[in-house]
């Protein structure tokens, strides 16, 4: 496939010759005619310099950044960029066998438009970019190098991405696999699961939580399928409450609690529920951990107030909820919304609830989640843990 041509406007080079791996669409003087979403480009300075290579794509964002180096896009960028996420991951202890983690996280990775997680010995690729989508098959191939007997299929979901039909792209069989985290074992959904099955990203902070959960009755708020509230049991938590609109979910997290747990019917009181409604309906003081970890209140900028008054009412009536001595872990994963942003809609919560608060900790994404330090974008999970009084 033949590699076209991009230059910028005058100026708008700044950003790349900082390594940041967009390019926005208005700082696109011209390009080369019959490109297709997806296709590799290089990408020019106004005078002509070298800048880079990446994916474009017809939106906001026109191309995203694979290089910044004259290389080929081909079987050794993808074998090369494979081998290096795996090797941080060996090397932080997040990659052992029958485990899950996240191997490729996007531009953390250099790979921007690409998730791939591992599930025990499956992967579960996601792409986010047409680009992505079209180096589907190449990707597989390295993957399948790298990892080597380690792996027995790769499934590719990106039907909720790019409205792409989802698909085995290695091996096949059963969708729902079994995986280890920090000691405990999660059955994964990964078709008809959230995001590619489950959210790797609260592993330490789901750790966290089973530090303080000793004794303390837990409500684990837009629980999906149960992680904080299994940490919690092995915790020695007296009683966790798992609320999540989806049944399906809820099933899911019945069945962990179970594989973890001999008495989950004693201690674990599994609700399907929305999450603002069964707040209002809770006694105060009737839980003293609370879990608030919604899904994305904003997609893009033009969300993000909407987002905050979500925040903020959601983290209001919590706070005027939970027992004096409450430990509140409450975050968000809206992209859009700075973490400033966040705490500062937190703050107001807690003066709206007029209850004393001391933040305990400031959490983020685990690190098998790298954030490029020139794409600062990448940190998208916030987090509070609140003591209250």
């Amino acid at each position: 496939m033949a590699v076209r041509t991009l230059r910028l406007k005058r100026g708008k080079e700044a950003s790349l010759r900082r390594f940041h791996p967009w390019v926005f669409s208005g700082a696109v003087a011209d390009a080369e005619g019959g490109l297709d979403d997806g296709d590799v480009v290089r990408v020019l300075s106004s005078e002509g310099e070298f800048l880079g290579v990446g994916h474009w794509q017809r939106g906001s964002i026109a191309v995203r950044l694979l290089s910044f180096d004259e290389e080929g896009i081909d079987a050794d960028f993808w074998s090369g960029r494979l081998k290096r996420a795996y090797a941080m991951r060996l090397s932080l202890g997040l990659a052992e066998a029958g485990t899950l983690f996240r191997l490729v996280h996007g531009e953390g990775d250099g790979l921007p438009g690409l998730v791939i997680d591992i599930y025990n010995d499956m992967a579960v690729c996601q792409a986010h970019s047409v680009g992505m989508h079209r180096s589907r098959r190449e990707i597989a191939t390295a993957l399948t190098a790298v990892l080597g007997e380690r792996l027995s299929s790769i499934y590719y979901k990106s039907e909720g991405t790019l409205g792409v039909e989802d698909e085995f792209l290695c091996g096949g069989g059963e969708t729902e696999v079994t995986a280890t985290e920090n000691g405990l074992r999660f059955v994964i959904d990964v078709r008809r699961g959230q995001k590619t099955g489950f959210f790797i990203d609260q592993r330490d902070n789901r750790a966290l939580l089973e530090r303080y959960a000793k004794g303390r009755r837990c409500l684990n708020l837009f629980s999906y399928t149960g992680g904080f509230s299994v940490y919690a049991l092995r915790g020695g938590a007296a009683e966790v409450c798992s609320v999540d609109s989806s049944a399906r979910a809820m099933d899911l997290a019945r069945r962990n609690v179970e594989l973890n747990t001999g008495d989950a019917g004693q201690r674990h009181v599994p609700m399907v529920s929305d999450a603002f409604d069964f707040l209002d309906e809770t006694e105060t003081g009737r839980y003293d951990l609370m879990v608030l970890d919604p899904p994305a209140f904003a997609k893009h900028l033009s969300g993000v107030r909407r987002a905050l008054h979500g925040y903020t009412k959601l983290n209001a009536k919590a706070l005027s909820k939970i027992a004096s001595g409450g430990i509140l872990f409450t975050f968000s994963c809206s992209q859009a919304v700075a973490k400033e942003q966040f705490r500062e809609a937190v703050f107001t919560a807690a003066a709206l609830a007029r209850r004393r608060v001391r933040i305990l900790h400031q959490l983020h994404q685990a690190a098998d989640h790298p954030v490029n330090i020139y794409h600062p974008e990448g940190e998208y999970l916030k987090g509070l843990v609140l003591y209250v009084e």
